[in-house]
């Protein structure tokens, strides 16, 4: 989910030292009526919170979606991610279309076997688990709830996926939100003696970047003015020298960054450890500063960019099963339960076949592995490990995350949206109970949690670690949870240990991140490790798998990839 959640930081952090490089910000900002609010008065006027001329969100409890924002109008990248989709449909039309192996049944895979359908070819896809999704599974429990990997937001800033939505005529699967995002205070509470959030709202009425500056004028809780224009300042770099310098920060961690440039401790505490654990689940002491920089550069021009949206039900059986179908229907295989063994080699080193744990081969003319590059490592023959595009994966490793279900006797005093916790082991929680219509219950709140960092918890029991969980939520439900015994009580959760998940971004990794086109003719890489622009995210998993189609087509095309005298991909 991270890349937008950046660009809102980074804007929240400039606040009005970056409105006062815009030229005509203040023009448009009273044209929208938006002036005349001062900081720290911004919840003057509000119903149900909120100006009710300029934000629309639902009070606490109550369930409310919102219609798809008009990406195809204000998004120049979701423009090109249609574009790219309808180049494979006018590629020419191979003679004899490839067999190809997509070893993989995630994101990745998926998408790269949709594509190469698109192309002309016939994609053989090999899940070794009984279940679609990769870390975007998930399964149903002994009383039919279901256990996600992960909890999975959706940007509108994620071009590749909202036109896969498109493309597979599934728009409305996606639930969008409020175009929030909701912090909670730590030890603050209302009133009412309820959890207290600080919300950064984004007018419907303002093109990027002013929607996102407004969301900041009208929010003073996190960060002081003075804080917001030092961090502002570090920042000119980027803003002056580009990409270039963008690039050069992966040599340095966030806390590195932020030390060199003379930012506030402070900022670190209040925004960057949130925003470490939301990009990639680790801390600004490990996270390179390039992984922020380049989602505020993919991100920040994009109106509707840090919009969310939740799933309407599980990954497997809402989106990952009609992307399968996609590709079934046009003459492709679906293979579960099938793990390979090895990877067999010809002569010139070329791929031979997929050698089976059940004792079969698989032999296709092409294959692409979109394995999670812990495990790729493990699969390499022998003859690849010195070739230095194979070699530098041992840069590469994966972060351990955790994934946690709660279900209550009663309902929780929530609201219908994503939250961020700032809490110390608590990234970001929902109930989805209220957020997603595959979840809905109005009597009981199921709160999904991701504990992170998770690299000191992978290895405890299931039950210490829920008991940590709990002592997070006692402070999140001060009015509602007790220790006592009293309040809502838990009927049930869920432990997911992922020890290997998305690739651990700490500085200096985008030496090792191999592009899609290996030295292997006929054997091509997809993942969110693979380069590509939107990082460990949903959107790089499912672009990678665009991405390895297209050059695997282009490879067909220009008769690189030496075919296999059998006409079809065979088990033997």
């Amino acid at each position: 989910m991270g890349g937008s959640f950046v660009a809102f930081v980074i804007l929240a952090l400039a606040g009005k030292t970056a409105l006062a490089f815009i030229p005509g910000s203040g023009s448009a900002l009273k044209a929208a009526g938006l002036v005349a609010a001062r900081q720290g008065s911004s919840r003057v006027g509000r119903r149900n919170g909120a100006p009710s001329m300029i934000f629309d969100f639902p009070a606490p409890g109550e369930r409310k979606d919102y219609p798809r924002p008009p990406l195809e109008e204000t998004s120049e990248n979701q423009r090109e991610a249609a574009a790219f989709s309808n180049a494979f449909i006018d590629l020419p039309r191979p003679e004899r279309p490839l067999n190809v192996a997509v070893i993989g049944a995630g994101l990745a895979g998926l998408s790269c076997a949709k594509y190469l359908s698109d192309a002309g070819h016939k994609p053989i896809v090999l899940e070794a688990r009984d279940v679609l999704g990769g870390k975007v599974s998930a399964w149903q429990d002994e009383d039919g709830d279901w256990v996600e990997t992960g909890l999975h937001i959706f940007f509108g800033a994620y071009p590749n996926v909202n036109q896969m939505f498109t493309e597979l005529g599934i728009r409305d699967r996606l639930q969008w939100k409020s175009h929030s995002m909701i912090f909670a205070m730590p030890g603050q509470q209302t009133a009412d003696g309820f959890q207290r959030f600080s919300r950064f709202e984004f007018p419907a009425l303002l093109p990027a970047p002013l929607n996102g500056l407004v969301a900041i004028l009208l929010n003073n809780e996190m960060l002081t003015f003075p804080e917001k224009i030092q961090f502002g300042i570090g920042l000119l770099p980027a803003i002056l020298f580009g990409q270039k310098y963008v690039e050069e920060c992966d040599s340095l961690t966030v806390s590195e960054w932020m030390k060199k440039q003379g930012v506030p401790d402070r900022v670190n505490d209040e925004v960057f450890i949130a925003m470490a654990k939301a990009l990639n689940f680790i801390d600004p002491e490990n996270l390179s500063m390039t992984v922020v920089l380049t989602a505020l550069n993919r991100f920040l021009q994009e109106t509707h960019g840090s919009k969310m949206a939740f799933l309407d039900g599980p990954p497997p059986t809402r989106l990952c099963q009609p992307m399968a179908d996609y590709m079934l229907e046009r003459g492709g295989e679906l293979r579960m339960e099938q793990r390979i063994s090895s990877i067999l080699l010809n002569d010139d080193k070329t791929v031979k076949g997929l050698k089976m744990q059940d004792g079969s081969t698989v032999v296709a003319d092409a294959y692409v592995s979109t394995m999670p590059v812990d495990i790729l490592k493990l699969m390499l023959p022998q003859e690849w490990k010195p070739m230095p595009y194979f070699e530098k994966l041992n840069g590469l490793n994966g972060v351990p995350v955790i994934n946690i279900h709660m279900w209550f006797d009663r309902k929780l005093t929530t609201v219908d949206h994503l939250l961020f916790s700032r809490s110390p082991l608590l990234s970001v929680y929902a109930d989805m109970s209220l957020t997603c219509k595959g979840y809905r219950d109005d009597d009981k709140s199921m709160l999904e949690l991701v504990f992170a960092p998770a690299k000191d918890w992978i290895g405890k029991p299931d039950e210490a670690i829920i008991e940590a969980t709990m002592e997070e939520l006692y402070r999140l439900f001060p009015n509602e949870l007790n220790k006592d015994g009293s309040g809502a009580q838990l009927l049930k959760s869920a432990v997911v240990k992922t020890p290997l998940s998305v690739y651990e971004a700490t500085a200096g990794r985008e030496l090792y991140r191999p592009v899609q086109t290996s030295p292997i003719s006929n054997f091509f890489l997809a993942g969110c490790f693979t380069k590509q622009k939107y990082l460990a995210s949903m959107e790089g998993a499912t672009f990678s798998g665009k991405l390895a189609a297209r050059a695997l087509s282009d490879a067909a095309i220009a008769n690189t990839i030496p075919l296999e005298k059998a006409a079809s991909a065979v088990a033997a």
